[in-house]
């Protein structure tokens, strides 16, 4: 979990402070766990915000499929069968160039919003539950 692994690279350098403090065992474990207390908060921040940018970005795509005009329907996947047409040319080498490295990074976010972006959708508020202690 990219986010986590943020956070504790945070956090971290402020543990060891704690270890070089000249205090008492029980104090230097009370400061670390308020401060892991703190890591898991902005943890549960970061996976409620995510979450509820998941849910915005879900909404634009319902809208967008439920719209009125065909066109506002059916543009991305349209876009995503484009792209898949080039790649498929590129790689059997029947373009007369080679896609540049942004069309590939273009086509892994646009795959990304339909595959993971659903997946996370769903599992974000699980994360953000767990974090929160809730069941």
């Amino acid at each position: 979990m990219a986010v986590w692994d943020v956070l504790a690279g945070l956090v971290s350098p402020v543990t060891d402070l704690i270890d070089d403090l000249h205090t008492s065992d029980e104090e230097r474990l009370a400061v670390k766990a308020r401060v892991f207390e703190l890591q898991t908060a902005m943890a549960t921040k970061v996976l409620d915000y995510e979450s509820r940018l998941m849910e915005a970005q879900a909404k634009v795509i319902t809208a967008e499929a439920q719209g009125d005009s065909w066109l506002q329907r059916i543009w991305r996947p349209v876009t995503m069968l484009c792209f898949l047409a080039l790649v498929i040319l590129d790689s059997f080498g029947l373009l007369a160039f080679r896609l540049a490295p942004e069309a590939w990074m273009l086509l892994q976010i646009g795959l990304g919003g339909y595959v993971v972006g659903r997946s996370v959708e769903k599992v974000a508020p699980t994360l953000r539950d767990a974090f929160r202690g809730e069941s």
